[in-house]
C-alpha cells in the first residue's frame, strides 16, 4: 500500500500519480490535499509518515511546487527516508542505495511522463543491501542523538 499526499502547489501532478496507480492496480491511499486551495506541505507529510511509520502503507509520495520542502518535512521523521527524485538515475539509486521509503517529488519542477517514470522505477526497485546496509543503519543511528 502506497500513501500519498501533495499540497496545492503539487496537487495536479498528484492527480497524475493517482492515474498511474490506479492504472497499475497499486493500493494506495490519498491523505490529501483534494484541490488547489493553499495547505501547510509539513501536515501532508506528516500523515503520509504516519502511514509509514504505524505500517499501514509500505512506501509513500509526497509531491509540493518543488519537492523540497515536503522531502525535509518527511525527513524529520524517524524511519523515514525521504528523497527528492528529479529523474530516474535518482529514483533508482535512492532505492538500490538508500532503502528510501518516500518518494517526493516537485509539481512545478518535472512533468508527467517524467514523474510517471521515476514513480514507477521507485516502487519496483528493490534495496540492494549488501555494503549499503551499514550506511542505512548509520543514518538510522542519526535519528537517536
Amino acid at each position: 500500500m502506497i500513501a500519498i499526499g501533495s499540497d496545492h502547489g503539487g496537487f495536479e501532478l498528484k492527480k497524475v500519480i493517482i492515474n498511474y496507480l490506479k492504472n497499475n492496480n497499486i493500493d494506495f491511499v490519498d491523505v490529501g490535499c483534494y484541490n488547489t486551495d493553499s495547505v501547510d506541505y509539513p501536515d501532508i507529510a506528516c500523515e503520509v509518515c504516519k502511514k509509514i511509520q504505524n505500517k499501514e502503507c509500505d512506501k509513500g509520495i509526497l509531491i509540493c511546487g518543488t519537492g523540497i520542502g515536503i522531502s525535509i518535512a518527511a525527513n524529520k521523521h524517524k524511519g523515514i527516508r525521504a528523497a527528492l527524485c528529479t529523474d530516474s538515475f535518482c529514483a533508482k539509486y535512492t532505492r538500490l542505495h538508500n532503502d528510501s521509503n518516500v518518494l517526493c517529488m516537485g509539481g512545478r519542477v518535472i512533468g508527467p511522463g517524467a514523474a510517471e517514470e521515476i514513480t514507477e522505477i521507485f516502487l519496483n526497485t528493490e534495496f540492494e543491501g549488501g555494503r549499503h546496509i551499514k550506511r542505512v543503519e548509520k543514518i538510522s543511528e542519526i535519528e537517536n542523538i
